[in-house]
């Protein structure tokens, strides 16, 4: 039979796919909140380390500058290279902030150009007399100003130092950093969810192994649970046994009680064969007749009551071609004249029921095609896509349409010349119904009597 590939694929209802996706959501949420944290606290951390960095510029600015004749004098040193650069974005500057100063001293990477510094109106100085704002650079770069004024003598002379930083850097920074943090985190969190995902379906591992097993037991295969399991799902294993094995206990007792009941009755419809032999005559006959239709109609009653409870227990293994073959044998023997043949299209079919249910079906129909068919009888065993597929065909008279349903009515003989009581097809009828197949009859196209089709359910291999 045909594997499908969905058998394999997790459905949504998969427990496995459930906590994958509930613990993969849960990765994912936690690591985004882990980066974002992190990079916010680097982004502010590395802020107040360059306004810190600044201020640390800015009185190193004032240290070195100083008043000589009314003029502004001193050559400031930051130990920056990059207030050496031309337009680097790092920038200082010392100007008069009153009128008996004079001049102006600024780094060389600013050298004549003019920063524009806010009305203290707008940007008033803080209690350290320091001020900070954001203003456009030269080469239009955001600059992140740290200004202050001091007195430089006892004239009261005053000065504003300005130490300007690129902002622009420090936030490239930030996203550098970000970009990497989400690079490492996206490797650390696709690798915890491969690993997390690995170790949920290893840990479910078990749960795939009962049902297996439990497919292994409705195939035959099997008959027990194994309980060397997880103490989670152990128990679990102890009543499904418990529960197999009450099921047996009840398909015994059923199977004893059908014998008894079989045993009691054979008795007194013996009588009854023998009484009507000594009686004779059409009352003989009648009487011969009726306990022949209640030992078929016995025997069809305690064999569905058989099927319907393995059904729903266990379901039992049976090659099929051996016993054809073996039917094949037997039927050739019964009908010397006649041309039994066997066209076997699948060796392997396995019967998902016992061995003599299906000698029973199949011994009906070439038993009917035995004493209807007039030179040949064919069985044929093919593949079918709910099973596997028997047929029984001869060249027999055959049915016409409105005499099938007739053949498949309990008691109903379609020619009284014929021995029999009208039961057998009406029982193989009912057997296929009870394991899930079905039974057709038609015309055979190839011999011109009776076709008699079965699909029948096939356990796995």
């Amino acid at each position: 039979m045909a594997i499908r590939l969905t058998n394999y694929l997790p459905s949504i209802r998969s427990l496995s796919l459930r906590v994958i996706t509930l613990s993969t959501l849960w990765t994912i949420i936690s690591f985004v909140a882990i980066a974002t944290i992190i990079s916010a606290l680097y982004g502010e951390a590395r802020l107040k380390s360059f306004e810190e960095l600044l201020s640390a510029h800015l009185f190193s600015v004032i240290a070195s500058v100083s008043v000589n004749d009314g003029n502004l004098a001193g050559r400031p040193d930051p130990g920056e290279v990059r207030y050496s650069s031309p337009l680097s974005g790092w920038y200082w500057s010392v100007e008069p902030a009153a009128d008996n100063l004079k001049g102006s001293l600024r780094s060389v990477s600013l050298g004549e150009r003019n920063i524009d510094s806010p009305s203290t109106l707008n940007v008033p100085f803080d209690t350290s007399f320091q001020r900070r704002y954001i203003e456009t650079g030269p080469n239009g770069q955001q600059l992140s100003v740290v200004e202050t004024e001091v007195v430089l003598d006892a004239e009261n002379r005053v000065a504003r130092f300005r130490v300007m930083g690129n902002l622009g850097e420090i936030e490239g920074e930030i996203a550098d950093f970000r970009h990497t943090l989400y690079f490492y985190l996206g490797i650390f969190g696709l690798g915890g969810t491969l690993i997390n995902a690995a170790v949920i379906l290893f840990g479910l591992r078990p749960l795939d192994r009962v049902r297996r097993t439990l497919g292994d037991i409705r195939e035959g295969k099997v008959s027990r649970l194994d309980e060397n399991l997880p103490d989670e799902i152990a128990p679990l294993a102890r009543e499904m046994n418990a529960l197999i094995d009450n099921n047996r206990r009840i398909m015994d007792r059923s199977r004893t009680q059908v014998g008894n009941l079989a045993h009691s009755l054979k008795t007194p419809l013996s009588v009854l064969v023998n009484e009507s032999r000594a009686i004779g005559g059409a009352e003989g006959k009648l009487i011969a007749e009726q306990s022949a239709a209640m030992q078929m109609q016995v025997q069809h009653y305690l064999q569905r009551a058989r099927v319907a409870a393995q059904r729903d227990s266990v379901v039992f293994r049976a090659p099929v071609t051996p016993i054809l073959e073996r039917l094949v044998r037997v039927t050739a023997k019964l009908n010397p004249d006649k041309d039994v043949q066997f066209n076997n299209y699948m060796d392997h079919a396995i019967f998902a029921g016992e061995r003599e249910d299906l000698e029973e079906i199949v011994g009906n129909l070439l038993e009917n095609s035995g004493k209807w068919g007039n030179q040949v009888i064919r069985l044929t065993l093919a593949d079918n896509e709910h099973g596997f597929e028997i047929s029984v065909e001869d060249d027999g008279p055959g049915l016409e349409p409105g005499q099938i349903q007739d053949a498949l009515a309990r008691g109903k003989r379609l020619d009284e010349s014929k021995p029999g009581t009208g039961l057998g097809l009406a029982i193989v009828n009912d057997t296929v119904r009870e394991y899930g197949g079905r039974l057709q009859l038609e015309r055979s196209e190839a011999l011109g009597g009776l076709r008699a089709r079965l699909v029948l359910p096939a356990a796995a291999g």
